[in-house]
């Protein structure tokens, strides 16, 4: 005997346990808040209209005084670029620097406009065309030969059968003979299947979010032809350190109670002094313009600071008195920055020496980085 519910309830109670529970779960209460009190126009089989998407990820106050977190800190005008290029007939590319929330966006992106931030192609060098056209269960195929039922449809051909968002991750990363797969996708609407002598034709409602970030040009370059499909909005490192601290905190603050990290009080102090770190070395020259700095390999991205920054947190929690302290994120800090053992230690050291060790208030820093440097 089945009982009415119990599968749906079982779905959500393993959602509500998922370690990173997707966008349209973790956010449901705010989408169903802006669901009624979203009074606009909305497109084709769009959950919310283009004001309500853009307040979902900004965030704001209701009528009823629900308040919507933000998801995107950063400026208004790319988000509303980007929610206005999903209700034109454009796919959108979100470009920028590793750590710059492209996938953070894009996930959002689709799970206010089609409740379902799952139609995910994940791009590597590896990713095959059947990743984003359509595969075959070959049992069925061997056996009754090409056949709609021996199909396997891919994310995107479901979005476009189901008027959805789909999405493409590190779209620069995937092979360029697959990637001008999408071409005759986002140009005709339109995936063929030569095999049955048929189409799949895409319905209203569909579109698609690609990501790529700038330090991948030279990888897999998009082709011409593929990125006239795309509309291109650059996502920039926050601009000021005051957003980065923000963004920080909110991202690890979500984290930790993901996790059932013992809550520790206020770290604003230490994430700033990461944040300054980060952006220091990133710029090549001091918050106060002073000082120039030699910058290492890697990005030092706005999510690195996050996992340095989460990782104190643990510590702190566990084997320390429960506050966040510089000898929490001192390690982290030093994974973060050397890369490459040689040149990056150098930079290391001498950022040390020169910016850390003559700052006022720092000298708990500087004792703590010096010591996992040893």
């Amino acid at each position: 005997m089945t009982v009415p519910g119990t599968e749906a309830e079982a779905e959500t109670e393993v959602e509500a346990q998922a370690l990173r529970p997707h966008a349209e779960h973790a956010f449901a209460e705010e989408l169903k808040a802006l669901a009624a009190a979203d009074d606009r126009p909305r497109p084709e089989r769009w959950k919310l209209s283009p004001w309500a998407v853009a307040t979902y990820l900004l965030g704001g106050t209701l009528p009823d005084g629900t308040v919507i977190t933000p998801k995107y800190v950063g400026p208004r005008r790319v988000v509303e670029v980007a929610v206005t290029t999903l209700a034109t007939d454009r796919a959108l590319l979100l470009l920028g620097v590793p750590g710059t929330a492209k996938t953070w966006v894009s996930e959002h992106l689709a799970a206010a406009v089609s409740g379902d931030s799952t139609l995910l192609v994940q791009g590597t060098a590896g990713t095959p065309e059947e990743a984003i056209r359509y595969g075959w269960d070959y049992a069925r195929l061997l056996a009754h030969g090409p056949s709609r039922e021996a199909l396997v449809p891919g994310p995107v051909m479901r979005a476009m059968a189901q008027g959805m968002t789909a999405r493409v991750e590190e779209l620069t990363r995937i092979p360029a003979d697959v990637q001008d797969t999408l071409i005759t996708i986002l140009s005709e609407k339109t995936l063929p299947i030569p095999e049955l002598g048929e189409e799949v034709q895409a319905v209203r409602g569909f579109n698609l979010i690609a990501t790529a970030n700038d330090r991948d040009r030279g990888v897999n370059d998009l082709s011409s032809a593929l990125r006239r499909r795309f509309n291109t909005v650059v996502l920039p490192l926050p601009a000021t350190p005051e957003d980065e601290v923000d963004i920080v905190s909110r991202r690890v603050d979500q984290i930790g109670r993901s996790l059932d990290l013992p809550s520790v009080p206020d770290g604003t102090d230490e994430i700033r002094r990461v944040v300054t770190v980060f952006r220091e070395l990133r710029d090549g020259v001091t918050i106060d313009g002073r000082t120039k700095v030699k910058s290492p390999s890697g990005t030092l991205s706005t999510a690195e600071a996050i996992s340095v920054v989460t990782g104190g947190l643990a510590l702190a929690a566990h084997f320390g008195d429960g506050v966040l302290r510089a000898g929490d994120v001192a390690a982290g800090i030093l994974g973060a920055v050397v890369r490459d053992p040689a040149a990056d230690r150098l930079v290391w050291q001498e950022y040390l020496e020169t910016v850390v060790r003559e700052r006022d208030g720092w000298k708990d820093f500087y004792r703590a980085c010096r010591e996992v440097s040893a």
